[in-house]
């Protein structure tokens, strides 16, 4: 160690010279306070100029310092020698130590501490240090779960509005909300849950439709959180008793998230989920949701008839808005009047005329659409066909000249038939309105780094070890979502068969004879052209 502490000068100096690159405003010298340099460093994290990940990795470049998977990385027992103050003042933990070798390895948040550490550590406890880095946020989780359990106690009690808004703005917790934001963008989640458990608070993302487990903090922490979440998204941080929800934007870095968040009173505290949409990297293209070549051409055939109903259909979280958004953007061509009514509204998009539900004060589904035909557009797009009124509604504005895009909650493409026809709508005007109806699953893609082992050089269905999962899925061996589609489009005969009222098998049978593939020959395809494995394409349609 010795001879490599002669080296850290020059191991700062570089990391000094790579930093300063980054940023156009002055950076601290190398001979600059710990805590100078810290603030600087953070200072480019906030910035959005690089990730926390990316400051770690720089760390452990110039330094030679390994930067493990924080995944593999386990809660250390406390070390009974190690003053609180001392590894909070140094940014460091002591993680494993023998007493018989002298030895101590410590998880590190910055460099800056190195030579003071490995002093203490020599002349206090006679060992030898060595260090791996993590980014601070991490380090501080470790550090608060450390903590002496009083202080956890008092944190419990303090549950006043003043003392809320004091937690919440504290640096390490405005730091690790944006780092629960930050992962969560990074790893392309569409949700994030944190939930206070009976010894901690779990943070989860979905990801690729299935939720993951992105990190936990000690339980005394999330008042703070909550009341940070709370105070970002608008909401009431004293009332923890009552359902809320909030929308809000958030800046990380130069990529821009546009949240819901709701929080909902449970046993432990409050569920607190947050949706993501990440307005910068939205792309609504209907060539890159996974359609068939046959599929995409019949569907691009039915969206360009100028009138009629065309529904999409599939349960939650199937990708039904982002079909139809990627409808609305290859016909809005500033020569048609576009407008839709959601319930809420979740991609604002510029040429469109968004209007959001509101029953509250009256403006449901059909109280909109009632008032959006006097506006004289071209095409409608109604989020979702509810009941009676909002059908006979859409159905009409289809027959005088409108395209009318809508979904329902259906499992198949000939059930959107019989539920129209189950509230109570006639069944000729189904027939004469319904032009198109693409049901549609989500299954995940097998990764393209490690070919679905969730490990780098490791065939599928072998495991490897922590030291070459696969980053880039994160060891699922997913990585992004397809679609699974399944299109009816109504013909005569069909419509003579809705007409006669004939039940769902016949109007399958109709379906199928007329060219649909359905959802299950489609995922089985997928599997087939290996962009999916055969159990998540029965998972996807096991309903079916």
């Amino acid at each position: 160690m010795t001879n490599e502490l002669n080296s850290f000068p020059d191991m700062r100096a570089k990391l000094r010279e790579r930093l300063a690159a980054l940023t156009e405003e002055e950076y601290p010298s190398v001979d600059a306070p710990a805590a100078d340099l810290r603030d600087a460093d953070s200072n480019l994290v906030r910035a959005g100029t690089i990730s926390e990940q990316q400051l770690t990795e720089i760390y452990s470049e110039c330094y030679g310092i390994p930067a493990p998977d924080e995944n593999d990385i386990r809660q250390p027992d406390p070390y009974p020698n190690a003053p609180q103050e001392f590894l909070n003042a140094n940014l460091c933990v002591p993680y494993e130590w023998s007493d018989e070798n002298k030895t101590m390895l410590f998880l590190i948040a910055d460099p800056y501490s190195i030579e003071h550490i490995t002093f203490l550590v020599s002349k206090s406890w006679h060992m030898t240090a060595s260090f791996q880095f993590v980014r601070r946020t991490y380090l501080e989780r470790m550090l608060s779960r450390l903590q002496n359990i009083d202080e956890e106690e008092e944190f419990h009690e303090s549950d006043d509005e003043a003392s809320l808004r004091s937690m919440a703005g504290e640096a390490k917790i405005v730091r690790l909300v944006n780092d629960i934001f930050t992962r969560a963008l990074e790893d392309g989640a569409s949700d994030i849950h944190v939930e206070p458990g009976e010894d901690a608070v779990v943070v989860r993302c979905r990801i690729d439709g299935v939720l993951r487990e992105i990190m936990s903090c000690p339980l005394n922490q999330f008042p703070a959180i909550a009341s940070r979440i709370k105070l970002i998204g608008g909401l009431n941080i004293a009332e923890s008793r009552l359902p809320q929800d909030g929308r809000t934007n958030v800046k990380l870095g130069h990529e821009e998230l546009d949240m819901r968040i709701s929080t909902l009173p449970i046993l432990t505290g409050e569920s607190i989920v947050l949706r993501l949409l990440n307005q910068d990297a939205l792309t609504f293209d209907l060539k890159t949701l996974g359609m068939s070549e046959a599929n995409l051409r019949d569907f691009e055939k039915l969206i360009s008839i100028p009138y009629g109903i065309i529904l999409v259909v599939g349960p939650t979280g199937s990708g039904k808005t982002t079909t139809l958004y990627s409808v609305i953007n290859q016909l809005n061509d500033n020569k048609k009047k576009i407008i839709t009514i959601e319930d809420p509204v979740e991609y604002k998009t510029a040429g469109l005329c968004q209007m959001q539900v509101n029953e509250k004060i009256g403006v449901t589904f059909g109280a909109g659409l009632r008032s959006i035909v006097r506006q004289d557009p071209d095409i409608i797009l109604v989020g979702e066909i509810r009941d009676r009124e909002t059908a006979d509604i859409a159905i009409n504005a289809a027959l005088t000249g409108h395209l009318v895009l809508s979904t329902l909650h259906t499992n198949d493409a000939v059930g959107a038939v019989t539920r129209l026809l189950d509230m109570g709508v006639e069944p000729f005007l189904v027939s004469s309105a319904l032009y198109g109806v693409l049901s549609q699953r989500l299954v995940r893609k097998i990764c393209t780094v490690c070919g679905g082992s969730g490990y780098i050089g490791v065939p599928m269905g072998q495991k490897g070890d922590v030291s070459n999962r696969c980053k880039r899925c994160g060891g699922t061996g997913f990585k992004g979502r397809s679609g699974v589609f399944e299109l009816l489009t109504v013909t005569d005969d069909l419509r003579a068969a809705v007409i006669r009222e004939e039940d769902s098998s016949v109007l399958q049978a109709i379906a199928v004879k007329h060219g649909m593939r359905t959802l299950r020959q489609d995922a089985d395809e997928k599997v087939r052209l290996g962009i999916t494995t055969k159990e998540e394409a029965n998972r996807s349609v096991a309903d079916m």
